[in-house]
């Protein structure tokens, strides 16, 4: 089951790696190019990622490599999965068609193929997510106490995996610090073994972000990139209730873009892209932004209906089925893996991605035209509105996560099946907590997700999941102490 586990998702995956090669590309992928290229390396992306690009290029002279090797490091992931289903009474049966569905969906199959940092993300997340079942299984089986080879096996792939949704994106230490609560609630008796697993993770993360990075000469995010999110939410709240300004915010404000940019095409709640576009004075922001800072606060503190209202608009592709008004930048917001002439708009207005000996591979150059022509339909075909919410939004994948779960709680009375929502529950506050736009890609983790739990549903008993849990053990009953004139009398010897 294992080999098929992995070779049925390669064999799709290498079909779309093949129809997209060397890779699909967004206007990210063009920028880690233009990073590790012309020495203008910077940690507001992934700092490791770009050195995977850098690798690939400097060993191939393409990206192909760097693509090839996520579809087998995904591949491998999701073999991993099928046997943590197993462990829990999930016949191959069902395992296996869930891991063709993760790779044939092309939402997610064509997803692998992307030059993203999000794709280690996502595999990250489901390391992390496999390995945690694997050790609550080992738990409803009575054996948390053995500290075998598997044992430490399974806990150094949930560091692997926690270490890959750090070190792949800035805010992906969150996913642990949210996760960690549930591990250590579902798994009491190898708790320092599990806040070891995933708060180290979360150090590692921000040491290289805060120290090892700027120490190397990395470019550190400027201040207008990291405080994006709170120039939008002031707009927001300048758009709805403009009279709770002062003068002097309001001069402060002009400072760094018209009052009519404020309040007009920035004012909206669901993508802070607006917000940071012409006419807004991204230096001057950065210049003036501890006074902006203090707007925001004031914001907060006058009205924070308002800048809750903000946060939970702009994150609502975390949490909400249906994508909002497309008028207001509410829809999904999709990359095709079509590459244009003008590199998304960098040849347009950087001259040395435009002259770069390297802009002849970031093309696509698909091995099979038909293969193309095919995985390219039936991606467009995917984007259909009314499906929308089944193949590009990961909130539904969430709530039906949980739902499973719970089932499994209530019917099998094992409540250690909940800390298999842990990541899950992780990746969704993740984006709550902070997000810039409804993009598909920060929520299609808990999709991969998502579809392995599924084939839960066909556990229909507890065999060899260990005892009940929810119910405390009766202590046995000493013997009777039988006296010597109640003793039975001893045969008699024929």
């Amino acid at each position: 089951m294992p080999i098929a586990a992995y070779v049925i998702p390669q064999v799709v995956l290498l079909l779309w790696w093949a129809a997209f090669y060397p890779g699909a590309m967004s206007y990210d992928s063009i920028a880690y190019v233009w990073h590790v290229t012309t020495d203008h390396w910077m940690s507001n992306h992934s700092v490791v990622y770009d050195s995977m690009v850098w690798v690939s290029l400097n060993t191939t002279g393409d990206l192909w490599a760097l693509t090839l090797l996520q579809t087998i490091a995904m591949s491998a992931t999701i073999a991993y999965t099928c046997v943590m289903l197993r462990d829990f009474g999930v016949r191959a049966r069902w395992s296996l068609p869930a891991a063709a569905f993760a790779v044939l969906l092309p939402s997610t199959g064509s997803f692998v193929v992307f030059v993203w940092k999000d794709v280690p993300y996502t595999i990250g997340a489901l390391l992390a997510f496999a390995a945690t079942g694997r050790l609550i299984a080992r738990r409803l089986r009575g054996r948390s106490q053995d500290r075998d080879r598997l044992f430490y096996r399974e806990l150094g792939l949930l560091f692997l995996g926690c270490l890959c949704m750090g070190v792949f994106r800035t805010n992906g230490l969150l996913v642990m610090l949210f996760a960690a609560p549930v591990l250590l609630f579902t798994l009491p008796k190898v708790r320092r073994w599990v806040l070891a697993a995933t708060i180290v993770p979360v150090v590692i993360s921000a040491v290289l972000q805060t120290v090892v990075y700027p120490a190397v000469g990395i470019q550190t995010p400027t201040k207008d990139q990291v405080y994006a999110m709170q120039y939008a939410d002031i707009a927001v709240a300048y758009g709805k209730v403009p009279q709770t300004f002062s003068r002097h915010d309001l001069s402060i404000m002009k400072q760094v873009a018209p009052l009519s940019h404020w309040g007009g095409a920035a004012a909206t709640c669901y993508s802070a892209d607006p917000a940071m576009s012409k006419p807004m004075n991204r230096p001057e922001a950065a210049r003036l932004n501890t006074q902006l800072l203090d707007i925001w606060s004031e914001v907060a503190k006058r009205t924070p209906d308002v800048l809750i209202g903000a946060r939970l608009c702009r994150s609502h592709i975390a949490w909400a089925i249906w994508p909002g008004p497309a008028d207001k930048i509410g829809y999904t917001l999709i990359s095709t893996p079509e590459t244009p002439e003008n590199l998304f708009g960098w040849a347009d207005w950087n001259p040395e991605v435009k002259h770069s000996k390297y802009r002849p591979i970031l093309k696509m150059r698909p091995l099979s035209t038909t293969l193309h022509t095919g995985a390219l339909f039936a991606f467009k075909a995917s984007k259909t509105p009314q499906l929308d919410w089944l193949f590009f939004r990961g909130a539904v994948w969430c709530y039906a996560s949980y739902a499973i779960a719970i089932l499994m709680v209530r019917k099998r009375r094992q409540r250690g099946l909940l800390g298999l929502t842990a990541i899950t529950i992780g990746l969704q506050l993740c984006v709550l907590a902070a997000n810039p736009a409804p993009l598909f890609r920060y929520m299609v983790a808990p999709m991969f997700l998502g579809f392995f739990f599924l084939p839960l549903l066909t556990v229909r008993s507890k065999v060899g999941m260990g005892p009940d849990t929810t119910k405390p053990k009766r202590k046995p009953v000493p013997p009777a102490r039988v006296t010597e004139e109640e003793r039975p009398p001893a045969p008699t010897p024929v």
